[in-house]
């Protein structure tokens, strides 16, 4: 993908962290997850989008998105790409670029699990980020954490005064 197209996934990142009800003690977050598949030449397709709080129980955007993923249908990923390929959602999920605003949590107050775990976990492709964490709450180490667990990490330039600005929304 050309620098422009992160750019426009990384905007559209910023538009789900807008969605967020701000709080003094969370970031607000926004978070897309882009498939290719089933190759990096096919168009990308808008799997799920997700915002810190936007389901219940103090979610994170990353966390929220890939819950909304695993909710997918056989149906409805064929729908979404249509091939003769047969699919299911762990195929779909080893081409998976997430694009977030703030760095991937590797460390939860509330006791939850952090997002960089569920993208682990999830076995996805790579993790684009606007802007590294702050360490108003913890001491982030996604970035590393998904590098170790061999997700590349990309770190988008252009938009780092506006994935901060939006993160701290609230504070």
């Amino acid at each position: 993908m050309a620098d422009a197209e992160h750019l426009h996934f990384l905007r559209l990142a910023l538009l789900e962290a807008e969605k967020c009800i701000p709080t003094p003690t969370a970031f607000c977050v926004g978070c897309l997850l882009v498939a290719r598949w089933p190759d990096d030449s096919s168009s990308p397709v808008i799997l799920a989008t997700g915002h810190s709080r936007e389901l219940p129980g103090n979610t994170h955007a990353e966390a929220n998105a890939l819950a909304k993923v695993q909710k997918l249908s056989v149906d409805e990923l064929s729908a979404l790409f249509p091939s003769p390929l047969s699919i299911d959602l762990v195929s779909v999920l080893a081409y998976v670029d997430v694009y977030t605003t703030l760095e991937p949590c590797s460390v939860r107050t509330s006791g939850l699990a952090p997002c960089v775990d569920a993208l682990i976990k999830a076995k996805v492709k790579r993790c684009f980020i606007g802007v590294g964490e702050p360490d108003d709450f913890v001491d982030c180490e996604g970035a590393r954490k998904l590098e170790d667990a061999g997700i590349e990490v990309v770190w988008i330039e252009g938009l780092e005064e506006e994935c901060l600005r939006a993160a701290r929304r609230g504070h």
